[in-house]
């Protein structure tokens, strides 16, 4: 359905609309459409014409790209306010390069790609926004292929325990939870679920990490970068 009249929810913030005038923002609801997501669907795929642009505004989504040999690998997790398929602005006719799906029942805006060119033309201020994000996308791919070269699988998980900690975490007395599965965290952590078991395993007898089923609670993050030596 058209968003006209739908209002973004109460306190939700996004780049995509900053310094945007309420009359311009409120321009762009309109233009879009609203549509839900069931958790566990998948909002694109790569290699499918980029046809949409997105803004999530409930819920929560992650990018994941699937290799030639059919692993799925786990990318940046997506909170309210987050945006995804900006290949949707190009001029020439793009591709996703990767795929997003719901975690958890989700709504988002949606604009097509002749509708968003015009937008962009008409308010700079738009594009703008999406390439200080994209920017930013680059810079944590450059951070990830170093982490990857030169870190060892423990640097690794733990800068993914503390990362998803950052987005996804909620403030609880014992520490930050947030929801994700060894494998889930593995995935990111470009790991074995052996190894993220084990690590995690480690953590939790020195006290930096309490497991839950399919939840993290991290007490102690700078416990996660010590070493804890056994005497034999």
């Amino acid at each position: 359905m058209r968003a006209q009249g739908i209002a973004l929810p109460s306190g939700l913030k996004s780049r995509f609309l900053d310094g945007l005038a309420a009359s311009d923002q409120k321009m762009l609801r309109a233009a879009a459409t609203e549509r839900r997501y069931l958790a566990n669907s998948v909002i694109t795929n790569q290699g499918n014409p980029a046809e949409n642009f997105f803004l999530l505004t409930s819920g929560r989504a992650r990018h994941f790209f699937i290799t030639q040999d059919g692993r799925k690998t786990l990318l940046l997790w997506l909170t309210p306010g987050d945006i995804f398929g900006a290949a949707a602005f190009l001029l020439k006719p793009s591709k996703y390069l990767i795929s997003t799906e719901a975690l958890k029942d989700s709504l988002v805006l949606v604009w097509d790609r002749a509708t968003l060119r015009r937008l962009a033309v008409q308010h700079p201020g738009i594009l703008e926004n999406v390439l200080s994000v994209v920017s930013d996308y680059l810079t944590w791919y450059v951070a990830d292929h170093v982490a990857l070269v030169c870190h060892t699988a423990r640097q690794r998980l733990a800068q993914v325990l503390v990362g998803l900690s950052g987005v996804i975490g909620r403030q609880t007395p014992g520490g930050v939870e947030f929801d994700a599965t060894n494998e889930e965290l593995a995935g990111a952590a470009n790991i074995t679920p052996f190894t993220a078991s084990r690590l995690l395993s480690e953590w939790q007898t020195s006290r930096a990490v309490v497991k839950r089923r399919g939840k993290i609670l991290l007490r102690s993050p700078e416990r996660l970068f010590v070493r804890v030596v056994r005497p034999r």
